[in-house]
Parts: structure tokens; sequence; C-alpha cells
């Protein structure tokens, strides 16, 4: 690495950012006025958007207590509210005052009065609780609030009888009718019942009064809340900590994308690349010298921003309770976590770039980048998830959730998982960095040219042009059509009440979600179904060692799968669901539940992931791409997170053994043989304690159910299964896919 050459460059992607007007725009001028007019429109809305009364339908007064008085005069009584001033908020609308006349009259004036026809009239004779409900739902009124017959006269009774110490008799209940379709509705019911669980205390109390209970026994235990946030200084520090960390993440990507579109597909509609891609300069260097530039300008990008919200939030936000400025340790955190926010985004923005042809094709996409960090950056702070080990493990998500922590001021917190999040930022980091780095060094993405889509002829390259395997957009293609289709079949699929329905929804998901659209695109898209699908014979070795792998591996895998539950536990729901899945298994032979949930998922599931989906990413150039793709596609296709978690690290292992050994049957082995120890060491526990509690020290009931697999058991089946791979990495050196044979020489 030449750093001279990457200061050149540096300094050349700088001058020439500068000279942009658009992009000076963007960084300097963007971020000073967006946040001051946001506010002004803020303050403009929120002097318009005052709260607005909802009207009330109240049948039966006449029913109510004399006391305590619910209702005075026209309105509710002020003494029910926060605040006298709010009860002005239920704007109360008198129906009939015998609902037993009412009754005996039909339905009157079901009308009423009508949104936009002015006031409404205090009095609305004739109304019934069905007319009241077609009022609600036509909108005449907000809710409406009914007390039945006798009403009254039971709460007087309840309280003679707590005066006598008798049994008291039944109170009927209320009614309020309202409707979520309309939001007021929702608002109106909400304010009603505030007002009638005080009331009701009042009620209450005057129960214990008539019982002869001391006065000081009717006063609820005053607590007295004390905040520390104002001796701290900490004092807003909780909104602080949810806006703050997503501006970061969200203005780094946004500052990062921009000008990395004009260095990279901006200087391929310029023509200039060409003269860069000829300098003495190496690949690398000039990677380097592009990712520190965007780095700049991102990172400056993000500081006004959030400087200029800094500047003007204390004053939109200062009426809220609890409200403080940003805590004073702010500029620090936000500064470490820019660099590596501004990493990230930088080097991801660059390869995406690079890979465009032209600035519209780099601009759209941003939108699917977008669509990817957005999740990751706003559902920390909404969702209310906690800084974890495992969700510090989670790429942006981790870095926002330790950021809020340290704006919070839970610096034990910080200093418990700044590591792990650290790591995996660098590591994705580095990754997008050899991105970057490969995209240079490809000619084809470099120079590739303007496309005109032609549907007529874009079929008929389909058709004719087919090449022995598919290509890698055929690949990702199949991938994508498998989840859609089994996202939408998985929204109308019900929970199995029996074993044989269990069966027949496996099969379903596997045959038509899974193996359908691999064969199909597999007989349309390519000319050599065989070698598609990698149903070629592999070393005679390669049968038996995967089966030995499967059973080594399988105590360490049954770890890692406690593991992965330890670090994202499962919902309660989740947990009562899993476990009357488990129920229908308890009665049904091995053999049976083996050819579902084992056979089943070996065949379709290898013959799509590892035989279409791996073959065709195989053709991009990289192995272990291909095996990466395919590992992702076939564990985003098992619903429960805790479950595509190890299937992904599993589909690794598969892959790696369809590409060295040039065939799909020693993955299918595999795949078969592991499935079904699953399901006879779930069996395992029962016999163990009858048959073979010698064993107890090597495998043992677990306490949550299932086995628990001893750590000298673990760690040998890990040593017999790495000396497995090492014999299959030299029984026979795999075939190389076309573009794999130019770039590594064979």
């Amino acid at each position: 690495m030449n750093w001279s050459n990457v200061r050149l460059i540096l300094a050349r992607e700088i001058r020439d950012q500068l000279r942009d007007r658009r992009t000076m725009f963007m960084i300097f001028i963007v971020p000073i006025l967006t946040y001051p007019f946001l506010g002004m429109i803020g303050l403009g809305i929120s002097q318009v958007a005052q709260q607005k009364p909802t009207r009330i339908l109240v049948l039966g007064e006449s029913h109510l207590p004399e006391s305590p008085a619910l209702i005075e005069g026209d309105r509710f009584a002020a003494r029910l509210f926060r605040q006298p001033s709010m009860a002005k908020l239920l704007e109360l609308h008198r129906g009939n005052q015998d609902s037993r006349s009412a009754v005996d009259e039909g339905s009157g004036n079901k009308a009423g009065p009508r949104r936009g026809s002015g006031a409404a009239p205090s009095r609305s004779a004739g109304f019934t609780e069905t007319s009241a409900r077609s009022a609600v739902e036509a909108g005449t009124y907000d809710a409406a609030l009914i007390f039945p017959p006798d009403f009254g006269r039971r709460i007087d009774a309840c309280r003679a009888a707590a005066q006598r110490r008798d049994q008291p008799p039944q109170v009927p209940k209320p009614k309020i009718i309202y409707t979520t379709a309309v939001e007021r509705s929702q608002l109106a019911c909400d304010r009603l019942r505030i007002v009638l669980e005080r009331w009701s205390d009042e009620v209450a109390r005057s129960f214990l009064a008539a019982a002869g209970a001391p006065e000081w026994s009717m006063t609820a235990v005053d607590v007295e809340a004390i905040d520390l946030a104002g001796e701290t200084g900490y004092r807003g520090a909780a909104m602080w900590s949810k806006i703050l960390p997503v501006l970061l993440i969200l203005w780094s990507l946004v500052g990062a994308f921009y000008p990395a579109v004009d260095l990279c597909a901006g200087e391929k509609e310029r023509g200039t690349l060409e003269t860069l891609l000829s300098c003495p300069a190496a690949r690398s260097e000039i990677v380097l010298g592009k990712l520190v530039t965007i780095m700049l300008f991102s990172s400056l990008t993000a500081v006004l921003n959030l400087l200029s919200v800094a500047a003007t939030g204390p004053m939109m936000f200062s009426q809220l309770p609890g409200f403080g400025p940003p805590p004073a340790l702010s500029p620090l955190w936000l500064g470490l976590a820019l660099l590596p926010a501004s990493a990230l985004f930088s080097a991801l923005s660059l390869a995406l770039a690079a890979f465009a042809r032209s600035t519209k094709e780099g601009q759209y996409y941003l939108m699917p980048l977008m669509a990817v960090t957005i999740p990751l950056a706003v559902l920390p702070a909404a969702g209310g998830l906690e800084l974890t080990l495992g969700n510090s493990l989670i790429p942006v998500t981790g870095l926002v959730l330790l950021l809020r922590a340290a704006l919070e001021g839970n610096y034990w917190q910080v200093v418990q998982f700044a590591v792990p999040v650290l790591a995996v930022t660098s590591g994705a980091c580095v990754l997008a960095i050899r991105w970057a780095v490969e995209q240079f060094h490809s000619e084809a993405v470099l120079f590739r040219e303007g496309e005109r889509l032609e549907v007529r002829l874009w079929l008929h390259h389909l058709r004719e042009d087919r090449g022995p395997t598919p290509t890698p957009a055929g690949a990702v293609f199949c991938g994508i059509v498998i989840l859609m289709i089994h996202f939408f079949m998985s929204l109308h699929w019900a929970p199995p009440t029996d074993f044989g329905r269990f069966a027949v929804t496996v099969a379903v998901s596997q045959l038509v979600v899974i193996l359908t659209p691999a064969l199909l695109m597999t007989v349309v898209l390519t000319r050599s179904p065989r070698q598609t699908l990698l149903l070629q014979k592999p070393p005679w070795l390669a049968l038996p060692a995967a089966v030995l792998l499967a059973i080594a591996l399988h105590p360490a895998a049954h770890v890692l799968q406690k593991a992965v539950m330890h670090l994202y536990p499962l919902s309660d729901a989740m947990q009562e669901a899993l476990a009357g899945l488990e129920s229908l298994f308890a009665h049904v032979p091995w053999w049976q539940i083996v050819l579902v949930v084992a056979l089943a998922p070996a065949i379709c599931e290898e013959l799509a992931f590892r035989g279409f989906i791996f073959t065709g990413m195989r053709n991009a150039g990289s192995p272990w791409r291909a095996i990466v793709v395919s590992a992702a596609f076939f564990g985003l296709t098992h619903g429960i997170l805790q479950q595509a978690l190890i299937a992904c690290l599993i589909g690794v292992l598969l892959g790696w053994l369809a590409w060295r050994t040039n065939s799909l049957f020693p993955g299918m082995v595999f795949h078969l043989v592991h499935n079904a120890l699953g399901v006879l060491v779930g069996r395992l526990p029962p016999w163990l304690e009858t048959e073979w509690p010698s064993l107890s020290w090597l495998v043992r009931p677990a306490e949550g159910g299932g086995v628990a697999f001893a750590w000298p058991l673990v760690l040998a089946g890990i040593g017999i299964g790495l000396a497995i791979l090492a014999f299959l990495a030299r029984l026979a050196p795999s075939r190389l896919g076309p573009r794999e044979t130019v770039l590594f020489g064979t």
C-alpha cells in the first residue's frame, strides 16, 4: 500500500467534491435550514391542531344516583378531570331521560344532529340503544354512554347494605358504545373511561363511609416521585437517546451515498474513471482514497445535522415534561460512534456506486439500502429493545443501543457490550471494504454498458441463450421467489391440530414452496439440469464421511442451539406454540417423524439451495459467496429467528460439502442424518434413564426438556468433525465453475 498515492487520490476527490455546488448545498446549507424550518412548521401545526371536544350521547341519566354526582349541569363533573378546564373536552348530549319510555316509543328521531350542521342540541329525545349504536356508527356522536334501569337504586341499595354489613345486591354495568374505526371515537372512549373510573372511586368511598370506615382509610397512599435526572444532569436524556442515534445513522448513510455515487457512477458518465484507473496507483489504493473522501463528507453531514438538531430541539420540545438539553457528554459519544457508522455506510455506498452504470441507476440503490438500515436503526428506539449480548451482535442495531446506553448514562452497559458491538461493526466494515475493492477489480463491473430492457428480447435471451447452469441473477431471483411464496403461504397456514395435518403442511411447504420454483427455473433457464442440480456421482468415501460428520457435530450443533436460544429467548407465545407442536409427536412412531422432518427437507431443500441457487451463484466467481448466499436463503425460509440463525450456519457447512465434492448427495446425507438425530435425541431421556443409566455422565436429561451433552463429548465431536472435514478437503478437489477457473488460475 503506497500511502502517497492514497493521499493524492484523496486530495483529488476532495477538490472535485468541493467544486460541486450541489454537494456543498446538501452538506452545509440543508442541515442549517432543515430543522429550523421543521420547527416553524411544527409550531404552526401545534397552534392549529388543538384538542377538539368529543360528543358523547348519554342515555338513562335519570337512573344515576344523586351522590356522588357524575353530571353537573350540562357537563360531566369538573372534579373528575385532572384539570377542571378539561371538562369541556367531553361535550354532553342528553338522549331520552327514561330508557323504558324510549323502548315503548321505538326508534324515534334516529337521525340526530349531523356533522357540519352547526351546534348539536343539548337534548335529543327518542334514542334507544339500537339507535344510539346507529348514531355512533354514522358519526353523529363520537360515543354513547348508557346507564341501565335501576342503576342508581342498586347503588343506593349497596350503600345501605354496606351500612348494615349485609350482602350487597348486584349492580348492572353501564355501557360505552364506540367504534375503533374512527380515531375520535376511540379518543372519546378513553376520556370516558378515565372519568368513570374516578367516579367509581368516589362511589366506593361512599360505601366505605356508609360502613363506618374512618376517613383516613379512604385516602389512597400518596406516592412521592423523585427524579434523579435533574441532579445528575441527564434530564431529558431518554428522549435524546432515541433521537440522536437514529439521526446519526441515517445522516451518515445519506451523507455517504450521494458523494459515493458521484465519485463512481458520476465518473463513469464523465469519462474520467478510465484516466484514474490508468494511473500507477493500485485499485486498492484508489478505493481507499475514495473511501476516506466519502467518510469525510458523511461525517461532516452527520455532524452538521446533529448540531442543527441540538440547536433547535430544545426550543421545539421545551414544553414537553421532563425534557432538557442534550447530556453534556453527548458530543463525545456521538463522535466515537460516528467513525464506525460513517466507515460502514461509506464502504457500502462505494461498492453499490461502483456497481451502478450511471448516476441515475446509483440513486435507485439508495432505497434498498435505506429499507434495510431504517428498521435496524429505528426499531431499537421504538420497539423498546434492551442492550443485551444477543442484540449487540446485530449490525447497526447494536451500535444504536450502545449509543443510547451511553447517552442515558448507563456506563456499565457500555463497558459490558462495547467489545461485541465494535467487533461486529468492524467486521461489517471490513467485509464492505473488501466488496468495494472487489468491485474495482472487476472490469465487467466498472465498464458495464447501459442496457435497454425489451421484454421480447429478454424472453428470447432467457430461452435461446441459456447456459448449462443458471446465472447469478437467476439464482438470486429463485431465492427471492421462494421467500415470497413462503411468506404469503405462511400467512394462511393454520396451526396443525394433529400429526397428519402437520405432515401435509410440511409436504406442501417442501414440494410447492421450495422444490417447484427451483425445478421450473432449472428447466426454463438452464440446459443441463444434472449439472445445475449437482446430481453427479461424488467420491465414494464422501457419503459415509458425511454420515460420520453429522453424527460427530450433532452435540456441538445442540450446544449452538442452546446458545442461540440464550442470546435470543423465545417469546411466551412461541414457546406455547412449540410445546403444542411437540405434543403432536408424542404418540407417533419415530420413523414417520423422520420421513416428514428429515427426509423431505433433505431432498427438497438441498435441490433448491445447494442445487440451483448455489450453482448459479458459483458462476459469479467466488465459491464462498455462493456458499454464504445459498446459506442465507436457506436460513430465511425458516420462520423462527432462532431456527433461521442455526439453519444459516448449517447451510454454510452444507454449501462447503457441495463445493468440495461437486455433488449434492453428501449434503443430502448430512441433512438427513442431522435432522433425524434431532428427532431421536428428543426421545432419549426416558430410554437412557431405564436402559443405560451409566451414560448419564455423557448424555443426561436437560431441565427444560430434551438432553444435555457433556463437554467432553462435545469437544471430542468437534475434533472428529474437523478431521473429517480435512479428509474431505483432500479427498477430491472440486471442479470449479467457469469464472472460478479464470480467477483461481486452474
